[in-house]
């Protein structure tokens, strides 16, 4: 079992920054590929980034791509979104996701472990 624990969300101006951090308890951290997704208010759970489980591979939403940054610290057991440039379509529950598997990681039924989401919202 795999838990999550997202931080750093907040309120921030459009053209500002964030940087949101997922937490794991497993200490196999690194056997896992760890996700972000986001999901607005009545909209569906959407991709946004995927990191491999050394760090070396990354996989972005196209239009998110350039202003957003997911990385890791395998000894921290944590994983990072830098967000900048942020609008107000960012305006979202951010959550993080964790699998063993290697396909399909833009799906959400690829993940078999998902925090508890953090709220960013951003004001124009």
């Amino acid at each position: 079992q795999v838990q999550l624990v997202e931080s750093g969300g907040g309120l921030v101006q459009a053209g500002g920054s964030l940087r949101l951090s997922c937490t794991a308890s497993k200490r196999t951290f690194s056997n896992y590929f760890m996700a972000w997704f986001r999901q607005a208010p009545g909209k569906e759970r959407e991709f946004v980034a995927v990191i491999s489980r050394s760090g070396g591979g990354t996989d972005y939403t196209d239009s998110l791509k350039g202003r957003f940054t997911i990385s890791r610290d395998n000894a921290k057991n944590t994983v990072y979104l830098q967000m900048n440039s942020l609008k107000p379509e960012d305006t979202a529950v951010y959550y993080c996701a964790a699998t063993q598997g290697i396909l399909r990681l833009r799906t959400t039924n690829s993940y078999n472990y998902w925090g508890q989401g953090t709220q960013v919202t951003v004001s124009s």
